[in-house]
């Protein structure tokens, strides 16, 4: 029987032990050889699913295989993060992160995950206001006439949300009238900005925080009627609607939209993600787009977006914990 010396015995091991590793790496330098899954937590025709579909198409494009968008909705985006975090570590499956996943950190208590630990970032994509926005035969026209009356109607007005802790929601009950004006509105919550859009378009609810990607077509086209913006400025895609600020001092809530990869991805595979990000934010067609939708690139490699997420997760945490809310 052969016996190795006890160093050769280490270097075999030594060994084994690298070449998952090398593996990786090999795989990661020729990276994407196979289709690329994006998972979106909102249903589809919302900001989210808008802005996941835009990039899908640039990176299909430019890497030379397709990254497949998947809705999987539900529990304010919890569970497609839940389903990105537990994936293979190897680039084939990605997470569209929005400031959902910087809220839900505080506002979920129970959390299976912890979304700072268990992802890395990518990319910044894009940065877009919400419109407060009703039903034309909805009898106000400014965000003052609808605080006027929503004060005097307490409880009687539905106010759909894309789900509990999405944007929307945060920016509609917690940020203008729980915080801020006291307004009391009946809060019903959906899987996702698009199915509230068609509820709000039939006159099934009267209002909502939306994003402006997704309402930029009806209100264009008068089947919806703009109050205000949440950016601090007017949106260049309706220069006539005044930011609620302007009636409400101080409120400013802007949504935002990234890549987001499992903790362990190989740097390769982001590097090459970020950059081609990166090229898309850079292009004149994908700003026309954006612009067009309301929304503003946010060109922002692994770093950047990484340190947005970090201070808006201590942002919304001291808004959440001081206004004692939580999700089962």
């Amino acid at each position: 029987m052969l016996i190795l010396p006890r160093r050769s015995v280490l270097r075999l091991a030594g060994g084994a032990v690298a070449l998952p590793a090398v593996a990786r790496l090999a795989r990661a330098q020729s990276y994407p050889s196979r289709s690329v899954l994006l998972l979106v937590g909102y249903a589809a025709g919302g900001p989210t699913d808008i802005c996941a579909r835009l990039i899908a198409g640039w990176l299909s494009k430019t890497l030379g295989q397709q990254f497949v968008v998947e809705n999987r909705d539900g529990a304010g985006s919890n569970i497609a993060t839940e389903a990105a975090i537990h994936a293979e570590p190897d680039g084939y499956t990605l997470l569209l992160v929005t400031s959902s996943n910087a809220i839900n950190a505080t506002l979920y208590p129970h959390l299976n995950f912890n979304y700072m630990a268990s992802m890395v970032p990518v990319a910044g994509i894009m940065q877009a206001p919400s419109v407060l926005e009703v039903t034309p035969s909805f009898p106000v026209k400014s965000t003052a006439e609808f605080i006027a009356y929503a004060k005097a109607n307490p409880g009687k007005i539905d106010l759909g949300t894309a789900g509990n802790g999405s944007p929307p929601h945060m920016f509609a009950e917690l940020l203008l009238f729980m915080y801020m004006t006291g307004v009391k509105l009946n809060v019903v919550g959906y899987r996702g900005g698009g199915p509230a859009l068609i509820d709000l378009l039939s006159g099934q609810i009267k209002v909502m925080f939306e994003g402006i990607t997704s309402s930029i077509g009806y209100l264009r086209a008068d089947k919806l009627r703009p109050l205000g913006v949440t950016s601090a400025k007017r949106s260049a895609a309706l220069p006539d609607v005044p930011p609620i600020a302007d009636t409400v001092p101080g409120y400013d809530a802007t949504g935002w939209f990234g890549l987001g990869a499992p903790k362990g991805t190989p740097a390769p595979v982001i590097d090459t993600l970020a950059k081609a990000v990166a090229a898309a934010l850079a292009d004149p067609a994908m700003q026309a787009k954006l612009a067009n939708l309301g929304a503003e690139p946010m060109p922002m490699g692994p770093d950047a977006f990484g340190k947005l997420v970090a201070d808006d997760t201590e942002k919304w945490a001291k808004v959440i914990r001081a206004a004692d809310i939580k999700m089962d």
